[in-house]
């Protein structure tokens, strides 16, 4: 399973997540960018596994919240594709879909078929890195991806082009690499 997890530092020296102590569990970690939040995608078998390994964090970082991920049939990691490396900051954008009451069951179909086949395509040039599912909210059902852009003209362009947009609502964290980022290290 995989799971974000928001922290916060107590202190000002901020959140610093030795990648050891983490037991091979800490797959990414970013900084929220404008504010002193630190997002880590983290792996475990459940919940209770990796609440002990947030246990051993230093006692002043706080965990702020834990969002549990749900696989996504268009997640690229999941499905191999393997594109161009994507160009730009990262961005983390969760997204909530309300489909009119009125719409026709074919066309929500039809609709979340060329959504798979959009998602595809920007993973093929870099731009989706991974999609997740999440679990529904008050305003319905939505997912959360890590997506590339060169900036932020581009990235509402890309948002823009899926099939879903006019049914979508967005949340949008522009993401800076922590200095403690597994990734960085390879």
């Amino acid at each position: 399973m995989e799971f974000l997890v928001t922290l916060t530092a107590l202190d000002a020296q901020g959140v610093e997540v030795d990648r050891d102590g983490t037991r091979g569990q800490l797959g990414r970690l970013w900084h929220a960018h404008g504010d002193q939040r630190v997002i880590g995608l983290f792996t475990a078998e459940n919940r209770g596994l990796l609440d002990k390994v947030l246990a051993g964090l230093p006692r002043r970082i706080r965990v702020a919240e834990v969002a549990e991920l749900a696989p996504h049939p268009d997640d690229p990691a999941a499905t191999g594709l393997t594109g161009r490396p994507g160009v730009g900051p990262e961005y983390l954008i969760s997204t909530a879909v309300m489909v009119p009451d009125d719409t026709a069951a074919d066309v929500v179909a039809q609709t979340e078929a060329r959504e798979s086949e959009r998602a595809r395509a920007l993973a093929v040039r870099g731009n989706l890195v991974r999609l997740w599912g999440r679990a529904p909210g008050p305003e319905g059902p939505g997912t959360v991806g890590l997506w590339r852009a060169r900036d932020p003209g581009e990235l509402m362009a890309i948002l823009d082009s899926l099939p879903l947009s006019g049914w979508m609502m967005f949340e949008t964290i522009a993401l800076t690499p922590h200095r403690d980022d597994p990734v960085r290290a390879v």
